[in-house]
């Protein structure tokens, strides 16, 4: 009887010698004879326990790791392929209490099917939203995502529909969808692991997507750092057009939709959907003006929807599943889920697709684990390198756009970077300066010039030079960048600069009164 491991080929596993272990595996069954099937899947997001090889079993997948090269030939001794007990074993896959509380919703399929396997993908609702989306009229498509509430994933949070609509009702001989992968924030993964992990589903959101806007041709920007997302879309899409779910008819219904990856060169501003339409067409990526928007003068001046991977990849189950479905997930206006991404200095970091109204608490101890050093947490960062840092104090506010929002916070693309209490908030708001001064395309004077004289001053203020006049100078320049600046680079760099001088006021030297006193 042929027994199936599973072996990731996440790049975060491939990183910690997956590749090594799965040749180690085969060669070791083949030593002893024993009859198996290597299936290279994608990752279930329990990054802490990479490689984690699974072994199929009647009473379901057992999960071992993180498993190296050294540990094979003693998993084969304990009688692993049986799912025996073993000091790597953590039982059933699915029991896994990091998983097993989990809402996975858009990332149900990941680590569980082959992500190059059109067979594993149908077998898992793979193309039921594609096939919906094709017996309906496009206004009823677009209808569909705008009741089920989902907004932008990738930081901005503007209802999905909305724009779908705009491009819907904006008449062009040509249309564009494009998929915004340049992942750039510090601690997310989340896209990559979609690329990587399940490309059918981003490339049936694309094709929905397509159907209800009148768009013909998609474009996947993908950050050049993602080598083997780039890899596996291409042959993804490949497989897609072979097998009829893309291209001039698609599945027989006389449709067209064409799609290709296009790789970025580096450049972190090119996240912004302007600059990122820029890049696309060869020029430089700098930011555009608004209006128009590029819903209506987008790529190469047509019509054009933009949105994120998880954008896109949550529409094939809100079609497949119905907008209710989605919309029962979530608190307020911040429906459905979001896949969070726990990194830095915590002990359990992964990807954790819990529905909106979750506690930064709760996924910080509950999931993570609290630091990897075992140490105090002192700050998380939420929303990438230019999200607030929160202090202890907002931890316990549900996870929900307009909650963070109300005290200065955001979600963004749901990234989570974690410090303990040794570090030093002053120097990591310089760091936000100095990375906004560098990534900046220099088009606005308030990001090109206000990030250059903020690490200057926050300089001064480490140094304690005019300290108190110094502060009151960075936050007027916060200010103008704020409210000055042409688009997110420039406007959110003082968030996590503001958020650090309010809430670690002592890391710059300034002296903390004393509330009790008072």
């Amino acid at each position: 009887m042929t027994v199936t491991v599973y072996v990731p080929r996440d790049s975060a596993a491939l990183a910690v010698g997956a590749d090594r272990v799965a040749g180690r595996i085969a060669d070791e069954a083949a030593a002893r004879g024993l009859d198996i099937r290597i299936v290279r899947n994608g990752s279930r997001g329990l990054l802490w326990l990479e490689v984690l090889v699974e072994v199929a079993t009647p009473a379901g997948r057992a999960a071992y790791g993180p498993v190296s090269v050294a540990d094979v030939a003693g998993l084969f001794d304990a009688g692993f392929l049986e799912g025996a007990a073993h000091a790597l074993g953590h039982g059933l896959t699915d029991d896994i209490p990091y998983l097993k509380q989990q809402e996975r919703l858009t990332f149900a399929r990941m680590g569980i099917t082959d992500p190059l396997s059109l067979s594993d993908y149908q077998a898992h609702q793979g193309f039921a939203g594609l096939r919906r989306a094709l017996a309906m009229a496009p206004t009823d498509v677009v209808q569909q995502v705008l009741d089920s509430g989902l907004r932008g994933r990738g930081g901005a949070a503007f209802p999905a529909g909305i724009k779908w609509k705009t491009v819907l009702a904006t008449e062009a001989a040509q249309k564009y969808v494009v998929c915004n992968a340049d992942e750039g924030d510090s601690g997310t993964f989340s896209d990559r692991m979609t690329m990587e992990g399940d490309p059918f589903m981003l490339i049936e959101g694309m094709a929905i997507a397509g159907i209800a806007t009148g768009a013909t041709q998609g474009y996947v920007y993908v950050r050049s750092e993602y080598p083997h997302a780039i890899a596996t879309l291409n042959e993804a899409i490949r497989l897609a057009e072979a097998a009829g779910f893309l291209g001039a008819d698609i599945l027989g219904s006389g449709r067209r939709f064409a799609l290709e990856v296009r790789k970025g060169a580096g450049s972190y501003v090119c996240g912004e959907e302007t600059a990122l339409l820029e890049s696309i067409e060869g020029k430089r990526g700098i930011v555009r003006a608004k209006p128009p928007l590029p819903a209506i003068t987008g790529l190469f001046g047509q019509p054009t929807l933009i949105n994120n991977v998880i954008t896109l990849a949550s529409v094939p189950l809100v079609l497949a599943r119905g907008a209710q479905f989605y919309r029962d997930f979530g608190v307020g206006r911040s429906r459905g889920t979001l896949p969070m991404q726990l990194a830095g200095n915590i002990k359990h970091g992964g990807l954790v697709e819990k529905a909106f109204g979750v506690t930064m608490r709760e996924l910080i101890y509950g999931y993570g684990g609290g630091s990897a050093s075992g140490r105090p947490i002192k700050a998380v960062q939420v929303g990438g390198p230019l999200g607030a840092y929160l202090p202890e104090s907002q931890w316990d506010v549900p996870l929900d756009y307009e909650a963070y929002a109300a005290f200065g916070g955001t979600v963004g693309h749901g990234g989570i970077v974690v410090h303990d209490d040794t570090a030093d908030l002053s120097k990591l708001a310089r760091y936000a300066m100095e990375f906004c001064a560098i990534e900046s395309c220099g088009k606005c004077t308030p990001c090109r010039i206000g990030s250059t004289r903020g690490v200057e001053v926050i300089d001064k203020i480490r140094g304690d030079q005019n300290r108190a006049q110094q502060v009151i100078l960075l936050r007027d320049l916060c200010n103008t960048m704020v409210n000055g600046s042409l688009c997110a680079m420039g406007g959110m760099t003082p968030f996590p600069v503001l958020s650090a001088l309010d809430h670690f006021p002592q890391d710059f030297g300034l002296v903390v009164p004393d509330r009790e006193a008072a």
